[in-house]
């Protein structure tokens, strides 16, 4: 059975994309089977992944308005090896097409359930907002990743988001926060250690115990159109994800017994 785990924020530039792409990839190493939805409109980890979002005949879309199945729209990517359901601008479109759609925060939830027995992992890249494919996002998860830069504004955020998953639970009682990531995260900003403390102190072992660095391999990878451990598998960055990789898949083996 498939745990399907959204990575959200509703602040920009966190590292939600860099997040999906790279641990999607890095569990993929750890002979893990991977599905990556795409449910931002930027579609930036539908091009990182090595898909051209000009160029789909299908996408999340399709999945979310159209009930198209989720098999008929995933493409495979190479060499990240995961499963893809990728996304473009239409994306934009199907917040306004929801409104009037029955089941509309379930459409999500109901296309996967379809599929969760095929993989490992379902990976969801959500938009920067608390919107209706946010919304989506939580009501078809078991968990959520919440990437987040140790800085002065990121705990005002969190509380927002906590607000979020507290009202999605009256419809989907099991989500729940699989853990807090550490992002772009230099040791020697004191501002970092305070707020990691801080998080420490309040979340404890929600948190997770790897930190993703800022790295230029992470940062340079997407404009290949690959994951950073396919770019430079010895960088800080591409060994990190694989660490955070090995801590995912032993959260989920205890989850599971």
């Amino acid at each position: 059975m498939g745990r399907i785990i959204a990575v959200a924020n509703q602040k920009g530039g966190v590292g939600k994309t860099t997040t999906t792409v790279n641990l999607s990839a890095s569990l993929v190493a750890t002979k893990r089977k991977v599905l990556v939805i795409d449910l931002d409109p930027q579609g930036n980890a539908t091009m990182g992944s090595g898909v051209n979002k000009h160029e789909l005949e299908q996408s999340v879309y399709d999945v979310l308005v159209e009930s198209a199945a989720v098999n008929d729209v995933k493409v495979a990517t190479d060499p990240a090896g995961y499963d893809m359901i990728p996304a473009n601008g239409d994306l934009t479109a199907a917040e306004v097409a929801l409104m009037d759609l029955d089941h509309k925060e379930r459409r999500l939830k109901m296309a996967l359930d379809a599929v969760k027995d095929q993989y490992d992992y379902i990976l969801i890249d959500c938009p920067p907002s608390l919107n209706m494919l946010t919304v989506n996002a939580f009501v078809a998860a078991d968990g959520i990743i919440i990437p987040m830069q140790c800085e002065y504004y990121a705990l005002e955020g969190l509380t927002a988001l906590m607000n979020t998953i507290e009202r999605i639970k009256q419809i989907n009682p099991k989500l729940e926060i699989d853990g807090l990531l550490r992002t772009m995260y230099d040791p020697r900003a004191s501002l970092t250690t305070d707020v990691s403390a801080q998080l420490i102190n309040h979340f404890g072992d929600k948190v997770y115990g790897t930190v993703i660095p800022r790295n230029i391999r992470l940062a340079e990878a997407p404009s290949y159109g690959i994951p950073a451990l396919c770019y430079d598998k010895n960088s800080r960055g591409a060994v990190s994800y694989l660490a955070l990789a090995g801590e995912v898949n032993r959260k989920n083996q205890s989850v599971q017994h």
